[in-house]
């Protein structure tokens, strides 16, 4: 689930960096400049909403190129990846997904597993080999319903939405301070300032510092879809089974594994739960879980 959620983050901040090189220097090579608050606000706004869209339109085939995901076909030569299609499968009709999602696996010695995709019908979910020979029959069927739950549920649209929000007042606000900073630095004779160049590093430097400030709600936001997620696996599973999914993850919590620069969108992390953690702590997890018995 980590996965999920860190390529899409991190495209998005790309995007965002991006457009703002376009908003900076391209716009003003061809005479467009937002004069006004309300102009410039319009514009981020639009600027900052697509740039979320474009980074979940890509979240797929970015999965896929990141991870070198091998996706299962259903006809598939190798019967356990025709097994794990199968059941997919079986859980998207539970939960009335309008297709099945792509089913992948990825060569890695860490348990774990991601959804992610721009809708409900082109989305894939894709699972580790660490997790696939660690895990029995059940508790890989109840992450597969995790992931199917997060897809049902819209979990990466309403992301998108949020995220997109962050977008649009983080380049609004980088822009006013920085015709601050350069006002003030302006004397009498409106010489000086901060300069062409000097602006847009400003205006950049100020966007990933505010990027980092608006991961933090974007993190509670995704701590409390978790939760929601493990419910709708219960539901289509069983709630011990998610526990008991949850509890072999956290075994697997002192195995080292190579550091993942994505790491922040997979079912479970080892790291300490933070404002800027995108999960619950599994503890708590299987608590809320055991409830449901």
């Amino acid at each position: 689930m980590f996965k999920r959620i860190g390529l899409f983050l991190l495209t998005n901040l790309l995007v965002v960096l991006t457009v703002s090189l376009i908003l900076n220097i391209v716009m003003p090579i061809l005479g467009i400049r937002p004069d006004g608050i309300m102009r410039l606000a319009v514009m981020c706004g639009l600027f900052g909403m697509m740039g979320a869209f474009i980074s979940l339109a890509m979240s797929r085939w970015m999965a896929k190129s990141a991870y070198r995901i091998y996706v299962i076909q259903p006809s598939d030569q190798n019967f356990q990846y025709r097994e794990i299609y199968n059941m997919v499968a079986k859980l998207a009709r539970q939960a009335n997904l309008p297709a099945v999602p792509e089913v992948g696996i990825y060569e890695s010695a860490e348990p774990n597993a991601f959804a992610t995709g721009p809708s409900k019908s082109k989305s894939i979910v894709a699972f580790s080999t660490g997790l696939l020979s660690s895990m029995n029959k059940q508790e890989v069927e109840a992450v597969a319903a995790h992931e199917i739950s997060h897809i049902a549920n819209g979990d990466m649209v309403t992301m998108t939405l949020l995220t997109g929000i962050a977008n649009a007042l983080v380049m609004f606000l980088s822009r006013i301070i920085a015709s601050v900073i350069d006002s003030a630095l302006r004397g009498d004779d409106d010489e000086g300032g901060l300069g062409f160049f000097t602006y847009i590093m400003v205006v950049m430097a100020l966007e990933t510092f505010f990027m980092l400030l608006a991961s933090i709600p974007i993190a509670a936001f995704s701590r409390y879809r978790e939760f929601k997620a493990d419910a709708g696996a219960a539901k289509l599973t069983s709630p011990m089974d998610m526990a008991n999914a949850l509890k072999r993850l956290a075994r697997a919590v002192e195995i080292p594994t190579q550091k993942d620069s994505f790491a922040i969108a997979k079912i479970s992390s080892n790291r300490k739960v933070s404002i800027f953690s995108t999960h619950p702590s599994i503890e708590d997890r299987v608590a809320r879980l055991e409830q449901m018995r």
